[in-house]
């Protein structure tokens, strides 16, 4: 009888299908702006390309704009949508530009479990660009929020 039970125990352990590890977004979302991965490749350098449409990440503390303190507007560097303002932004020692909120609009989100557990995905709302991630251990005296952006899926325009 035990080992009837053991092996129904493992049975059941084995084909359990947990959606632990599926993506939440199942369908293909539609975009303003839609390209070809050979427009892409055209437009973009191989890391930019990597980042914004294969889900990359850049190497922490590599991108210039992480220690970026001019005032201005950071833009999609797919697409010059733009994303978040300096005004937002923070270091959070991460190593990646960091901001406490994004323009309304002009970032979508969704859940990834690439790495075994739920993280909240951002991308550009109008190129569908891979972003970053979005985490709750942001300043508290704002929003509380951490936008972790990769910086060379951005593109930093000054103010005049």
């Amino acid at each position: 009888m035990n080992k009837l039970i053991i092996a129904f125990a493992l049975v059941l352990f084995f084909n359990c299908n947990s959606t632990a590890q599926k993506k939440t977004n199942t369908k293909e979302e539609t975009y303003k702006i839609n390209k070809t991965e050979a427009e892409w490749k055209a437009q973009l350098s191989a890391k930019e390309f990597h980042v914004l449409r294969q889900a990359g990440t850049e190497r922490a503390f590599s991108s210039p704009l992480n220690k970026n303190e001019a005032e201005g507007i950071y833009v999609c560097k797919g697409c010059d949508t733009p994303l978040f303002k300096s005004a937002h932004k923070f270091d959070s020692g991460t190593g990646w530009p960091s901001f406490d909120r994004e323009i309304k609009g002009n970032v979508s989100f969704s859940t990834d479990y690439d790495l075994g557990y739920a993280r909240t995905e951002e991308h550009c709302a109008t190129c569908g660009g891979h972003l970053g991630h979005v985490f709750n251990d942001g300043p508290k005296r704002t929003t509380g929020m951490r936008h972790c952006i990769n910086g060379v899926s951005l593109k930093f325009i000054p103010n005049n």
